[in-house]
């Protein structure tokens, strides 16, 4: 009688770890579901946060909120600041992130140099052709880092295209900077 009462406690015993272990997967399964429904509510509302303009609510020091910061400035003509957080962010993200900021840039560039208008104003004509070396420099940045992007090619190609042949003197980054390092003598500190 002994034997049956003692298998029979084992059994209650194993049948009650059991039941126990199922309702803590439970609770744990349960727990993780409504995380997860928190989340996606929490991308929902960054989402509608940018694509309306505001700053988001969640995720506020994420690369992809300064991103999204930044491009909402660039397109509301506010360059100065959308240059600085794209700055901040050419160091972070992977290569392809990186690509994306350079193109943005290149673009704010661009677009700056189509809506500076003089005629043959010299002032305005080495502005335009600053802001286009500017947009090469950006375009080129983003295809060494991603190098798929057809709209950064396209863009680089119109550049190029707007470019003088003979760039003026001190204007952009040049290889051959010509008369500005010509007049440095060899050998100063």
């Amino acid at each position: 009688m002994e034997s049956n009462y003692m298998s029979l406690s084992l059994k209650s015993i194993t049948v009650k770890q059991l039941t126990i272990t199922l309702i803590l997967i439970a609770v744990a399964s349960t727990a993780g579901i409504v995380a997860e429904l928190n989340r996606i509510r929490q991308i929902n509302a960054f989402n509608h946060a940018v694509s309306t303009g505001k700053n988001p609510q969640t995720d506020r020091l994420s690369y992809e909120a300064k991103f999204a910061t930044a491009y909402w400035l660039a397109n509301n003509d506010r360059h100065k600041e959308a240059t600085l957080l794209f700055s901040q962010l050419t160091e972070k993200g992977s290569p392809s992130q990186r690509a994306a900021v350079h193109h943005n840039i290149g673009n704010m560039f661009f677009l700056k140099s189509l809506q500076v208008s003089g005629g043959n104003d010299p002032k305005v004509r080495d502005e335009v052709e600053y802001l286009l070396t500017q947009a090469h420099s950006s375009y080129k940045q983003a295809l060494k880092l991603d190098n798929s992007n057809w709209g950064t090619r396209r863009n680089l190609d119109r550049v190029i295209t707007l470019l003088p042949e003979t760039p003026t003197p001190g204007v952009g980054e040049s290889d051959s900077p010509g008369l500005i390092m010509g007049n440095i003598p060899v050998g100063l500190p």
